[in-house]
Order: C-alpha cells, then structure tokens, then sequence
C-alpha cells in the first residue's frame, strides 16, 4: 500500500479556484481541498496524509485522508519529519512542487509527483471523467428510461 504525503498549501496554490478562494478564506480553501481528496481516495487502497502550515482552526471532517497541522512549525517540516521515521520509504509518494522538500524526499528514495501533475492526472481528471462519463452514459440510456418510466414518444 502506497503512502500519499500531500502539501496542502503548496496544491492549493496549483489549483486556480482553490488558490483564489484561498485569499479570501483559507479555511474554505482547506475544506474543499479536502473534499476533493476524499473523492480521490474514498476507493482506493492507498493512503492520504494531507499537511497544513499553521493551526487548526476549524475541524475539517475527513473518512479517508488523515489531517495534519504544523503548528509551529512548517508543514514541509512535518512530512519531512515523517519521511524519515517511516521504515520503508519507497512506500512514501510525497505530493509537492516545492523543490527542497522534493529534493529531500528523493533522497530518501520516495516517490515524488509534482503538485501540478497530481492535480491534472489524479483529481481533476477524474472529477471530470466521472461527471461527463455519468452524463454521456445517462443521455445514451434515453429510450431505455423512457421505457421503465412510461414515458410515450411524442
């Protein structure tokens, strides 16, 4: 099972919406964040650990990703300090685009996904596949429905 280690505040800023509500409510930028994460990871055997600069302000409920906040310290920081207390590291992909901490983490033989590419390829291609694919599989099972519902063609 792979290990995803996600710097929150570093793929809030790859993601335009989340980076402009971000400078309007940080808290809401988190959530939604987390809510996309949870879409993500709801069916996968994977693991999420999502990491926030600063304190809690607001719990962030969350069935499928595991929330951490820095406090004093940075988030990078915080994963790094994980990287190095796990066993088996090639276990580990680090999500961030900050290049010290990529740099770190692959030195300790971890995956690394760049924010931006985790976004496109994990998140934001799966959200519109889902949307989309259920919409074109609906609107090719018109006749079908009008069938079981009773509907007469006109």
């Amino acid at each position: 099972m792979k290990t995803f280690l996600i710097d929150g505040n570093n793929l809030i800023g790859k993601i335009k919406t989340l980076f402009a509500l971000q400078q309007k409510d940080k808290q809401s930028s988190r959530e939604q964040l987390v809510f996309l994460l949870e879409k993500y990871f709801k069916n996968r055997k994977n693991k999420g650990i999502v990491y926030f600069d600063g304190f809690q302000s607001t719990a962030v409920a969350s069935n499928y990703i595991k929330i951490k906040y820095s406090q004093n310290q940075t988030a990078d920081d915080i994963i790094r300090e994980d990287i190095s207390q796990t066993k088996n590291r090639k276990n580990l992909i680090v999500v961030s685009s900050d290049s010290a901490l990529s740099n770190f983490a692959r030195a300790c033989s971890c995956e690394v996904i760049k924010s931006e590419v985790y976004f496109a390829n994990y998140l934001q291609s799966k959200t519109n596949e889902s949307e989309s694919g259920i919409i074109d599989k609906l609107n090719n099972r018109k006749d079908e429905f009008k069938k079981l519902f009773g509907v007469k063609e006109e």
